[in-house]
């Protein structure tokens, strides 16, 4: 649990803003989710508060907001429909015990073999689904609804430029009470935060799952809570990525992982479905200022307070102002640098983004497109360290040849490095060059070793030169020659 002072209590008016705004921008997301997943909405709300309370104490990435989300609903369909709520709820707490698992192993270090391209996929794609995931909405809007969308955007965009108070207040906050205003004023027919479906009643309470405490019960709660608990930290370490370089700062990212895991237990056992960190949500916050705990806490607890204690007030709340707010984190989200610089950037790094965007829009699963975009970008660095393997070879007389190897030698390559050497020459010696080449793996090893066998074979005499200390000590171990 973090209590410093400098992480809770530096940015405070910023903070409490920015935090009004995300708790309310929570409100549709969260129904939306208990949608997708098959529950009823107070799921998806007390999983948001829980999520973001908790995270507020227990994370490593300070104004970042997580709650429920539609990769992680996406993933519980199926145990809903087939074993009900109080299954989810077991496997939402599993998954909280493999997250702090997960944190106290720093699985979090994988995270540095997440490509610049797969960032850029992953930040693009999920630009379009935000604004996508808006269509609807703006289809039951009237004339009037278009209007006031328009009017949210424009002071979204322009409000910041207003000298003094344009950077003292969220722009968003300033669009959501313009427009509440504006729609009471006018007596204005539109939709409304409270037409989204029913509210719950009550602050959430602790509860324990009504299922038996037994083999068959772990056997089908673990498998989705193994699946939720890994797309959960994928999901959370990349939108950690992203609010770093927006704001320029660091996170512990194990410390984030334990989190979100404690987050998950507090959150099965007060009813709420899994969740974790949500890149939307935490741009609109950071975008308003916040930077600290503060923020995630007041997000939480004003969802909370909303939709229990203020609900009616949420008929003043017009969704063409959220659906404006979310049109500009699916603009501000996504990276158009990566298509001014498309024709600058090598062939391997726009091929790895697309296929990133293109997995994720027709799957609506991040982690499998940022899974698949890790394995294209492996691909394409092998594929280049393999092509960069040199080989060049010299007669220093009548009877001895000389083979100069360059590149890294690997399972891959070793075919390649095979082929390099002529072994039907007629000569007494062979010398080769290991110099500037470093040797990898078992497969190199025992290629090398075919090698060396095949010329004596030929009753010509291998000196190997140059090795290394790792690949002398690799070839002592698995090979000697």
């Amino acid at each position: 649990m973090s209590l410093k002072k400098e992480q809770w209590f530096s940015n405070i008016r910023t903070d409490i803003l920015a935090g009004l705004v995300v708790g309310l921008a929570l409100i549709p997301e969260s129904i939306a989710f208990s949608a997708i997943a098959g529950v009823d909405p107070q799921v998806g709300l007390y999983a948001s508060f829980c999520i973001a309370v908790t995270i507020a104490f227990f994370g490593g990435r300070t104004a970042m907001i997580s709650a429920a989300t539609g990769a992680m609903a996406l993933l519980m369909i199926t145990l809903i429909k087939d074993h009900g709520l109080q299954y989810l709820l077991a496997a939402t707490i599993l998954t909280g015990i493999l997250q702090v698992i997960a944190g106290y192993f720093k699985v979090a270090k994988l995270m540095r073999f997440v490509s610049q391209s797969v960032v850029y996929g992953f930040l693009n794609a999920l630009a379009i689904l935000i604004f996508v995931a808006q269509l609807p909405e703006i289809g039951k809007m009237n004339s009037l609804g278009y209007l006031f969308m328009a009017m949210g955007l424009v002071i979204i965009y322009l409000f910041p430029h207003i000298p003094k108070i344009g950077k003292t207040i969220p722009s968003p906050l300033i669009c959501i009470v313009v427009l509440s205003a504006l729609a009471v004023f006018l007596g204005a027919d539109m939709r409304t935060v409270s037409d989204l479906g029913h509210f719950p009643d009550t602050l959430p309470i602790f509860l324990i799952p009504e299922i038996p405490l037994n083999f068959e019960t772990l056997k089908i709660v673990f498998p989705y809570s193994i699946t939720l608990a890994t797309v959960g930290l994928l999901e959370t370490m990349m939108t950690t990525t992203v609010i770093n370089e927006v704001t320029g700062t660091e996170a512990d990212r194990h410390q984030e992982c334990r989190g979100q895991g404690y987050a998950n237990i507090v959150n099965g056992f007060m009813g709420g479905m899994a969740g974790c960190a949500m890149i939307g949500q935490s741009i609109i916050n950071v975008s308003s200022g916040a930077r600290t705990r503060l923020s995630t806490l007041v997000a939480g607890v004003f969802l909370l307070c909303l939709v229990v204690f203020l609900k009616d007030w949420l008929a003043y709340v017009p969704m063409a102002a959220l659906v404006a707010i979310m049109i500009m984190v699916s603009f501000t989200t996504f990276q158009w640098d990566s298509v001014k610089q498309f024709r600058k950037h090598p062939a391997s790094f726009n091929v790895v983004m697309i296929a990133v965007v293109i997995v994720v829009l027709a799957t609506h699963n991040l982690a499998l497109g940022v899974f698949i975009g890790v394995l294209l970008s492996a691909l394409f660095i092998i594929n280049k360290l393999e092509s960069e393997v040199k080989v060049s070879s010299v007669l220093l007389n009548q009877s001895i040849r000389r083979y100069k190897i360059s590149g890294q030698i690997f399972f891959s390559s070793s075919e390649k490095f095979f082929q390099f050497f002529d072994f039907q020459e007629p000569i007494d010696q062979v010398n080769i060059d290991l110099t500037h080449a470093h040797i990898w793996d078992i497969t190199s090893v025992n290629m090398l070793n075919t090698v060396v066998q095949k010329f004596r074979d030929q009753n010509i005499q291998v000196e190997i030169m140059g090795l290394n200390e790792a690949s002398s000590t690799l070839i002592d171990r698995y090979n000697p020659l």
